[in-house]
Order: structure tokens, then C-alpha cells, then sequence
């Protein structure tokens, strides 16, 4: 029978300490993860980066869409950051560096915080790509610059309630004596599965968090699609066609890469949540698509490159 409480690994103040588990017990695997997590790191920092400071120095960029585009950037610039910097000290340790109980709160917080926030805003990317290309000639009266201020700081407030209720919740259980999570950093599902009592008020909150997270944004973003498609089918112009299509990919490639992975692992029972497949999966939202954000609309937007290009021989090449 467990002991609930404070669990045996303590600090010098008392506090409880949690170690996260490794990926493999061979340093040489862990090294290889290691890399790999730093050079996905760096390049979602410097990617971002890069989208964000191109939209806000060039004015041409200085619409709806990019002033999103841009927010999404800041978002998985502190996303990634909430997770990436502990991990990248766990990995070459073999997770011999603990994270405290009050760190673990306010790692977890961040992580389903800027999270949350992310797939809201993804969600109104959908609906202001949807108004842009069903009625393109009233879409600077509808999506009005009060109202893009708006449904952003909507999606960061949204994320900070949807964030604070489970925070709350799981860090208000006792804890058994185990105190080894399996995953490199503080999840939900991870943490839950190490409490001791009755866990069914946090799962509620978890499953409903999840819901309006994914769920909901999820289906209005596929309602959007149904009427963006139809409304792209009736472009009558192959160029203006193949314009519309390729902005719109570069968007549904990433949200089905964050939903369904994100779903995977938070819209199923906890009980059968499995740790080492939601740690793998994780791997995805966490390092992944915020590479894959900054790739895939620069790659894929040409007024991006434009500007990308004149702002690189405006300031570089003098």
C-alpha cells in the first residue's frame, strides 16, 4: 500500500522532486534523441523567429492572415520553450536532473496553456482563410483589425482558463512514493497516473479541456474546409485555383498533424493511456509541427519569400 503524501524524494526544503524517465538506457540512444530534440529546437526558434520578424517589418504583410501567422509564431516560440530546455539537460543525464513539485505545476500550466491557445488559434486561421476566399471582397469589413485583436488575445485567454482548471485540480492530489514520470516533461496523463486517491475529478476536467481544445476548434476548422472547397472548385481561373489550394494545404497539413496526434493521446479514456506510445506521440507536438509551421508557410507562400528576400537585401546585402 502506497504512503500518500510527500513522496521520498525530497529536496533540502522538503518540496517533492520528480526525475522523468529515459527514452533508453544506452547513452548513445539518448544522445541521438538528443541532437535530434536540439536541431528541431533550434530551427523552431530560429523558423518562428524569422516568420514573426519578416511579418512585422514588412508592411505589405500587415493583413489578417499574417498578423495570425505571426501570433502563431510567438506561440510556438514560448510552447517550445516550455518543454525543450529541460528535456535537452534530462536526456545526456539519463534524467538524473529533477524538476521540483512547483516546477512541474508551472511547466504543466505553460504546456497546456500556449497549447490550447495554439489549436484555438489554428482554428481561427481556418475561419479567416474561410472568409477570404468564400467573399474576398468584403473580407477586410468582416475580419476588421478590432476584431483580429480580438479573437487573438480570445485564444490566449481561453488557453489560460482551459489551462488553470487541471493545473489546479492534479496538483491538489496526493502522490504515492513513486516518483519516476514516463515522459520528458510535465503531461498530464504522466503526472495523474503517479497520484494516489480518487482521480476522477481531474480526468473530467482533462477530457472536457480536451474537448474544447481539439474537438470543437477540429470541427469548425473541417466545416470550413468543406465550404472552402466548394467555394475554390467555383475559381474559374487554374492560377487563382492552384493559389487558393496551396494556402490553404500548408494550414490543413499542420492541423492534422496537431489535432491528430493531440487527440490521440488526450480523447481517449485515461485508463487506457499508454506511456511510452503518448510519449512518442508527444514527440509530434512538441518538436515537430512547431518546425514543420515556420517550413511550410514560407515554402509554400510566395509573398512570404518575397518579402523574406527583399527584407534579407534591404538590410544583408548593402
Amino acid at each position: 500500500m502506497c504512503q500518500c503524501g510527500f513522496m521520498r524524494d525530497k529536496n533540502q526544503t522538503g518540496e517533492i522532486q520528480f526525475h522523468f524517465q529515459p527514452f533508453s538506457p544506452t547513452l548513445k540512444v539518448q544522445m541521438f534523441i538528443y541532437v535530434s530534440f536540439l536541431l528541431m529546437y533550434i530551427g523552431s526558434l530560429t523558423g518562428n523567429a524569422t516568420v514573426f520578424l519578416t511579418v512585422w517589418a514588412e508592411r505589405s504583410l500587415h493583413t489578417p492572415m499574417y498578423f495570425f501567422l505571426a501570433n502563431l509564431a510567438v506561440l510556438e516560440i514560448f510552447y517550445s520553450s516550455t518543454i525543450a530546455p529541460l528535456a535537452l539537460v534530462n536526456l545526456p543525464t539519463m534524467g538524473r536532473i529533477p524538476i521540483s513539485f512547483t516546477g512541474c505545476g508551472i511547466q504543466m500550466f505553460f504546456f497546456v496553456f500556449l497549447g490550447s491557445a495554439d489549436c484555438i488559434l489554428l482554428g481561427i486561421m481556418a475561419y479567416d482563410r474561410f472568409v477570404a476566399i468564400r467573399d474576398p471582397l468584403s473580407y477586410t469589413l468582416v475580419m476588421r483589425w478590432l476584431l483580429c485583436a480580438q479573437l487573438a488575445v480570445g485564444a490566449l485567454v481561453l488557453g489560460f482558463i482551459l489551462a488553470l482548471l487541471p493545473t489546479f485540480f492534479i496538483f491538489h492530489l496526493s502522490f504515492c512514493d513513486h516518483n519516476r514520470i514516463t515522459h520528458f516533461y510535465c503531461d498530464v496523463l504522466p503526472i495523474l497516473r503517479l497520484a494516489c486517491g480518487d482521480t476522477r475529478m481531474p480526468e473530467a476536467m482533462i477530457f472536457i479541456t480536451s474537448v474544447i481544445t481539439l474537438t470543437i476548434p477540429f470541427s469548425l476548422i473541417s466545416i470550413s474546409y468543406i465550404f472552402i472547397t466548394v467555394t475554390i472548385l467555383k475559381i474559374r481561373s487554374a492560377e487563382g485555383r492552384h493559389k487558393a489550394f496551396s494556402t490553404c494545404s500548408s494550414h490543413l497539413t499542420v492541423v492534422l498533424l496537431q489535432y491528430g496526434c493531440c487527440s490521440l493521446i488526450y480523447l481517449r479514456p485515461s485508463s487506457s493511456y499508454n506511456p511510452e506510445m503518448g510519449r512518442v506521440v508527444s514527440v509530434v507536438y512538441t518538436f515537430v509541427t512547431p518546425i514543420l509551421n515556420p517550413l511550410i508557410y514560407s515554402m509554400r507562400n510566395k509573398e512570404l519569400k518575397d518579402a523574406l528576400n527583399k527584407i534579407i537585401k534591404r538590410h544583408v546585402l548593402i
